[in-house]
Order: structure tokens, then sequence, then C-alpha cells
């Protein structure tokens, strides 16, 4: 497609790392298919993105030049805007962060797009579920919106029933009522993604709440995830708002493709040597522990975690990253425990975690179940040990449990803290116990329909060919 006929598409997220990498894995599909597209996301994480992408001189407002470019040209234009606080501010007050980029993101985002359309015509902003005030924006630039749905189909389902009052539910108080809802099995209240419970911050209640009240103005509804592995989800939400999924959005080498140049962010610098390791261990040996990028543990619960892996006289890969901001309330290990471990444990602040579930080594994953490292799981086959801790985590547990059955759930004490027995019994179930084999055969199996529906003939890719095509003619697919 030359130049000029090429459709331009803009996206806009925060710079957080598991909202932007979705981003750039949608933006990697559609680079391949003839799309340019640009990338807008907050100030705060231009550093670390510049590593892996192009900037953009296509608008002054970006303050971005061409000595900023790097040798891994992913072909994908990003540009910045603040979200209103000093790059200094600590983001993991996150009620600061959501009130300021509320207030200060639509003036700025409009700024930037005033700016970028003097340059292209975009056909569709896209953009994340989590700066629900961008949709305003984009359609009083009179340009199409779509939504990047980030986490799971159930998630958005249960989101869109329970804000647009389309289905009765419990009381939401009571985490252990039960919720009935089509295309999903009974969960309970305490499954549904927090950002309903009134537990929950006002703030994240709000953001949630926002978004679905804007969703009327929203033209397509994109989902991160794939047909295959929530068919029943996303057949019920076809008659209520249909979501779209152009899934898994993983890098190309979990799928089984050849190895190349990737886009994605990460908060720390990865430690590979934990990669030759592995290559030390035997396979399906390894306990594979991380938390993600957000969550830090309480000095008792990693404790508890150090027990329960010590007792099991099995191998293990154990992430336990840094804390910005937290130096002096960072959890410590035994020193008995490193002593006692060594010649079967590795401890790393960070790791390449595609290639680490990728390993042959690998056995099991304790995660917490954020809806990124879900579809890693899910694609590499690695049966998990779920442990979720907020947002959609509990969904994500909950279909890991009961609709993908590729692995067990930790139950948490009264004090929110799980015991070291029950990190020892699920380690077990998984890896051993009268479940491990039929575990492992489900875990292979979600890989294998995982893999499929990005083909040629899959459906992912035939829902990212329509939407291409919905682009061109100028008929969104809510229209």
């Amino acid at each position: 497609m030359s130049e000029d006929k090429r459709i331009h598409v803009l996206m806009v997220s925060m710079s957080l790392q598991g909202h932007i990498n979705p981003m750039f894995k949608f933006a990697k599909h559609l680079l391949s298919k003839g799309v340019h597209v640009t990338i807008a996301t907050t100030e705060d994480g231009r550093d670390g993105m510049l590593k892996n992408t192009k900037p953009s001189n296509l608008t002054k407002s970006t303050n971005i030049n061409n000595s900023h470019n790097s040798n891994n040209d992913s072909g994908i234009d990003l540009v910045f805007f603040s979200d209103g606080l000093d790059l200094d501010f600590d983001r993991s007050d996150t009620e600061s962060l959501v009130n300021t980029i509320r207030e200060n993101g639509p003036k700025n985002l409009s700024t930037l797009i005033t700016d970028l359309t003097k340059v292209h015509n975009y056909s569709c902003v896209i953009v994340n579920p989590f700066v629900p005030w961008a949709i305003d924006v984009v359609v009083e630039h009179g340009i199409p919106c779509a939504l990047l749905w980030i986490q799971a189909c159930a998630a958005y389902s249960i989101y869109y029933r329970y804000l647009k009052n389309i289905n009765p539910f419990p009381n939401m108080d009571d985490l252990d009522e039960k919720v009935h809802l089509p295309g999903l099995p009974p969960f309970e209240v305490r499954d549904s993604p927090s950002f309903i419970l009134p537990s929950t911050p006002y703030h994240f209640r709000t953001v949630i709440r926002e978004l679905f009240q804007a969703m009327d103005k929203v033209s397509w509804v994109i989902g991160t995830s794939c047909y295959e592995i929530e068919e029943e989800i996303v057949n019920s939400m076809a008659s209520l708002t249909p979501i779209y999924p152009v899934g898994p959005l993983v890098s190309p080498f979990l799928l089984g493709e050849k190895e190349r140049s990737d886009v994605s962010v990460d908060m720390w610098i990865p430690e590979d040597s934990c990669i030759e390791w592995l290559e030390t261990m035997p396979d399906s040996s390894v306990i594979y522990v991380s938390f993600g990028s957000l969550l830090s543990l309480s000095q008792k619960q990693v404790g508890n975690i150090a027990m329960a892996l010590k007792n099991s006289n099995k191998a293990f890969l154990w992430v336990i990253k840094p804390c910005k901001g937290e130096s002096n309330n960072v959890a410590e290990l035994p020193v008995e425990f490193l002593e006692e471990t060594k010649v079967r444990g590795l401890v790393v602040k960070w790791c390449p975690q595609e290639k680490v579930l990728m390993h042959p080594s690998v056995a099991c994953f304790v995660t917490h179940c954020g809806w990124n490292s879900t579809l890693e799981t899910l694609v590499t086959g690695v049966p998990v040990i779920a442990w979720p801790f907020w947002s959609d985590q509990a969904t994500n547990a909950m279909l890991m449990e009961k609709v993908f059955r590729n692995g067990v759930r930790v139950k948490y004490g009264e004090d929110g803290i799980v015991e070291t027995e029950e990190i020892e019994r699920c380690i077990k179930d998984v890896t051993e116990g009268p479940r491990a084999e039929e575990l492992k055969k489900r875990a292979m199996k979600m890989k294998e329909l995982a893999r499929k529906t990005l083909q040629e003939d899959g459906t992912s890719n035939k829902n990212i060919n329509k939407f291409i095509t919905e682009l061109i003619v100028g008929n969104p697919a809510r229209a």
C-alpha cells in the first residue's frame, strides 16, 4: 500500500507496562497488514519506550528529535502527552494519578491530536480502557473511536452486565454470594473484577463506571483474548455489544513463529542469566514464581513462600522485583533459605518472562493472574498456580480454574495471607498430585487452541482483517 493511501491509526494509553504492551502487540499486527500506527502515551514512560520504538517527528508538541531513533526500528511512531504530574512524581499514588490525568489529560491529548491531524487523516483512534476520558476527546475531533479491551472477554461481560444493569447481581458486599451470568459458570462475588466491588477505592470504581458510560460512543470493541478459549462468553455478548477478539496478543515467538525483534516495555532490566540457569535444569522440574510489575508482597507472605519452596524440595526460579519508592519496605529473604536452596533455586529481580515460560524446564507458573501473564501461560502450555490480588485477577483465576482448567488456585487465610501449607498443597497438586497429568493435558489443549487463532484462517486473524476493511470503507461494526 503506497504511503499516501495507507490507513492511519492512533492508539492512546497510559505508559503502565501491562497497559502499553498490548497496544504494541496489536500495533504490530496492524503494521504487518499495511496500516500506519502512532501510539500516544504519557511522558513518564518516554525513556523506557524509546529503547524499542522510533519517535515521531510529526509534531513539535512531543519534544522528540531524531537523535532518539532506535536501532531496533519497530515501524511505530511514538508521541507523548503530559498526565499533569511531574516526571519524578511517585505514580504508585494511584488516586493522584487517576484524578490528575482525568483533569489534565483531555486538554493535553486534544492538543496532540490537533497537531497530528495536520499531517495525517486518522481513520480511527484506539483507546485503552483506563483512559475513558479519551473517548470524548476523540469524538470531539470527529474521529471514529475503538476500545482495545486489555482484559479477558469474561471481565468485559461482567463489567458490562453489572454497570449497564443488564442482569441481576447479588449483594456485592457478600463475597461468598453466587453470581449467575450467561456464558460463564457460576462464580462467587469475590471472583468479580474488583473495580465493581464496594470495598474498592472510589477512584478505581469511577474510572470503570465512566468507561461504560461512554461505551455508546465507541464504534469497535476489540479484545486481546481469542474466541476459541472464551467462545461461550464472546457469543453471550453478541446481542448486547459485540467484542471482537484479535489475540492472543503475545510476542510472535510464543506462537511458534521465527524469533524476531519485538516491541515491548520492561520496567526493569531482565536478568538473562536465569535462562542459562534453566538450561542446567531437567525438563518440567522448575517452579516459576512471579507476581508481575506492580505488586509487592509483605514480609510474612514472602516468608511463607520461601518456606513452601524450601519444603517442596523442587527447583525454583523466583522473581522478587525492586520496589520503586519503597526501599525501606522491601521484603527480605531469610538467610538460611538462600543458603539451603542455593543448589536448586535462583532468585532474581526481573526476568524475560516469555523466554522463561517457553523453556522446557519450567513445570508450573505461580502467577498473580494478570491478563498478559495469563495469555502467555495459555500459549506456552504451562500449568498454573493462580494467586490473584486485585482488578481482573480474581476473574482470570476463576477462568483458569473453571473454564480453561489449566491450574489450581490458592486459598487465602482470614488475615489475607496464603499460608505455607496451602502453597505446598498447590505445588504438589500441579506437579505430582493425582490431578497433575490432567492439568498438563488441559494446558497443552489451551496452547493448541490459542496458537491456531492467529493463523490465516483463524478467528483472530479474520477479526483483524474485518476491522481493517471497516476502516477502509468507513463502516464501523456498531454504526
